[in-house]
Formats: structure tokens, C-alpha cells, sequence
């Protein structure tokens, strides 16, 4: 709730926005207390032997108590609305003076004086000593107005002159306690919360390292291989997938030429462009050494075609300070799904498109097509 956060720091901010839910309810609850209380008023009129005339009844019993106290929860219920902010001292104030017209009204019965406990029990629920305070101010006010009253201070005794502020202070001290003992429980929960969430981040940053290669940051060869069982499912489904092999051409003499941190170098900076050109849907991993797996859903063969060799053209056109500025290629597979293929085939098929583009001039896409084309005119 609007300003909430401010008065009481070590209630979280998530439970404090919950207030004017409990505001509202209590408002409710208020009016309940003003509908029971003209009901057995009339009840106690009209069955019972009452003590005042009928004029006297409608207007100091059942009118202006409940037009007063009615007044003072609409008004509450606007502030609340308009000035949020300013919700609990309007809802204190009007379950104040409901009490204490209702006591006042009937102050021949003792037990009525519990009532003044409710503003003071109700303040509770926002966990703050301060606010606790101020509605024990109130009660007191509510006290010393009713006792302007001649009828009222001619019924109280000596004993109840003391007896009343020190019932409101018991009242209290044991909604202190209550406070207390709520704020204890509040930032042990908070602790616990905390220490939940740590676990569910640390537990998340563990899942992630296990699915994904440190170096690239693409998913490693286990990962992949349960995506790529997966999506072999969905694809039997009828859903479309592609799969491409990508290699960088001549690596290894990289790592000899330049040293292994230059050959991890070059390996970011293709998994990034990797990243950046495959699409929301499709998966990319890291397979092994200088080798990278894609998979493709939700396209044509063309589409997919033109994806892998936007990557290898990008790769092909990038120079490299770490190579004296020179360029680097990659030659890929590629081949799409078909139902008389197992997952193992059609590995094994895109897995030879690659090894005929390394064979074939390298920084080329070779796809089932062409590889089919080759062998034809090699027999």
C-alpha cells in the first residue's frame, strides 16, 4: 500500500502491500458491528423491559450512533480510496469513535467496555509498535470525550476511573507482545524465504553449468542430445526439424599457430555469431572440440538453408586481431527429417554432409541434396 513501506522497515515490502486488503476487510467488519448493534437494540426495545421512552430510543439508540458511526467508516472508505496513504489512521479513528458510542450508549453494561480492545487488537495486524501507540492515544481521547458526558461519569465509580486507562494500557502492552513476537516470526519466515530463494538461484546457476558449455555459453553435447531425442519425437509428430554440423575449417593449426587461448578466442566469437543468427525456437550446442550441433524448428529446408549459411558467410567475411587479421571458414551438414530416418541415421547422414564439404574446398554448406548429387556422379 502507497506509503507503507516507509513506517515499519522490517516488515517486507510484498507483506505491507497486503494492508489495505486488511483495511477494507476491517471496514467490513465495522459495519457488521454497527448492523448487530441497531438489531439488539431494537431486539432488547421490543422484548425486553427498556428503560426509555420511544423517542428517546429512536434517536439516541438507534439514530445518531449509527449515523455517526456509519459516517465515519464512509469516510474512511473514502480516504482509503483517495488518500491511501492515510488508510489506517481514518480506519483507526472510525473504529475508535464506533467503540465508544457504542460503550456510551450502553455504559450500564459493563462487559461493553471490551469493545474499545477492538481498534486497539485490530492495529495488530500492520505489525508496527508506533501504530499500536497512537491507537491506545486514541482509546484514551475516546475516554476523556465520553466522560463529558454528566449520566456517564455519575455511573463510573472511583475504581472504574482507574480501572479503565489501566484496562486500555494491559490491552496494550499484550498487543505490544503480540507485535513483537509477529515481527520475530516475520524475519524468520523473511530469512528462510531468503535462504530458499539462494538455494533455487544457486540450484538454477548449477542446472544451467551442467546443460551448458562454460567456454560458449551454448548447451554442451549431453544437453544436446536429450533436445535432439526430443525433437526427433515432436518431428514424428509431423513437426519440422532440421539438422546442421557445423566445423571451423582448419582448427587445430589455429591452436598450434597461435596457442589454445586464442583458439578459445575464436570458438566465442562463432558460438556468438551462432547466437545471434539462429532464431527464438532453435538450439544450438556445442558438440565436441571445434564442432557445433543446430536445430532448427518451424521452417522449410530453404529457410533453414539460408540460416546456416547466413552463419558461415558472417564467420567467413569476420577478421580476427588474434590472427594477425586474418579470416577463419566453417564448412557445415545439413539435412532435414524425414520419417524412414532414425535419429542415429540422420546424424550419421549430416555428420558425412560435413565431411564431404571438408573434403570438397571446405567453407561450404553441403546438404543431403548435394551429397546425394556427388555420389550419382560418382558412379
Amino acid at each position: 500500500m502507497k506509503g507503507f513501506h516507509t513506517h515499519n522497515s522490517h516488515i517486507p515490502t510484498e507483506y505491507e502491500f497486503k494492508h489495505s486488503k486488511w483495511i477494507q476487510k476491517m471496514l467490513q467488519a465495522y459495519w457488521v458491528v454497527i448492523i448487530a448493534h441497531f438489531a439488539i437494540q431494537v431486539g432488547c426495545f421490543l422484548f425486553l423491559v427498556y428503560d426509555r421512552t420511544p423517542r428517546d430510543f429512536l434517536l439516541n439508540v438507534l439514530f445518531w450512533p449509527t449515523a455517526i458511526s456509519s459516517s465515519c467508516i464512509l469516510f474512511a472508505s473514502w480516504v482509503d480510496r483517495r488518500f491511501s496513504s492515510y488508510s489506517f489512521y481514518t480506519m483507526s479513528i472510525a473504529s475508535t469513535v464506533i467503540a465508544w458510542t457504542i460503550i456510551h450508549v450502553n455504559y450500564d453494561i459493563r462487559i461493553i467496555l471490551a469493545i474499545c480492545l477492538l481498534p486497539i487488537f485490530a492495529s495488530v495486524l500492520f505489525f508496527s509498535k508506533k501504530r499500536v501507540w497512537i491507537v491506545f492515544l486514541m482509546q484514551m481521547a475516546g475516554y476523556l470525550l465520553v466522560l463529558f458526558d454528566p449520566a456517564y461519569r455519575l455511573y463510573l465509580s472511583s475504581f472504574d476511573m482507574v480501572s479503565i486507562p489501566a484496562f486500555l494500557i494491559l490491552g496494550t502492552y499484550v498487543a505490544q507482545v503480540i507485535v513483537t513476537s509477529g515481527v520475530e516470526v516475520l524475519n524468520d519466515l523473511q530469512a528462510s524465504m531468503l535462504a530458499k530463494q539462494d538455494l533455487i538461484v544457486r540450484n538454477a546457476i548449477m542446472t544451467k553449468q551442467s546443460k551448458t558449455d562454460g567456454l560458449t555459453n551454448l548447451y554442451n553435447q549431453s544437453s544436446f542430445k536429450d533436445y535432439y531425442e526430443k525433437a526427433f519425437e515432436y518431428a514424428n509428430s509431423g513437426m519440422s526439424l532440421h539438422l546442421a554440423l557445423i566445423d571451423i575449417d582448419d582448427f587445430k593449426s589455429i591452436n598450434d599457430t597461435y596457442g589454445h587461448r586464442v583458439g578459445d578466442i575464436i570458438l566465442e566469437k562463432v558460438s556468438l555469431i551462432i547466437q545471434e543468427t539462429i532464431t527464438s525456437s532453435d538450439i544450438a550446442a556445442r558438440y565436441g572440440g571445434e564442432e557445433f550441433a543446430l536445430l532448427m524448428f518451424e521452417q522449410s529446408f530453404k529457410q533453414a538453408y539460408a540460416l546456416v549459411e547466413q552463419i558461415r558467410q558472417k564467420i567467413a567475411l569476420m577478421g580476427h586481431l588474434e590472427l594477425e587479421g586474418a579470416s577463419i571458414t566453417v564448412s557445415i551438414g545439413l539435412k532435414s527429417y524425414s520419417p524412414h530416418l532414425s535419429k542415429d541415421k540422420l546424424f550419421e547422414e549430416v555428420d558425412a554432409c560435413l565431411y564431404a564439404a571438408k573434403r570438397t574446398g571446405k567453407n561450404k554448406t553441403v546438404t543431403s541434396l548435394d551429397l546425394t548429387s556427388s555420389l550419382v556422379e560418382k558412379t
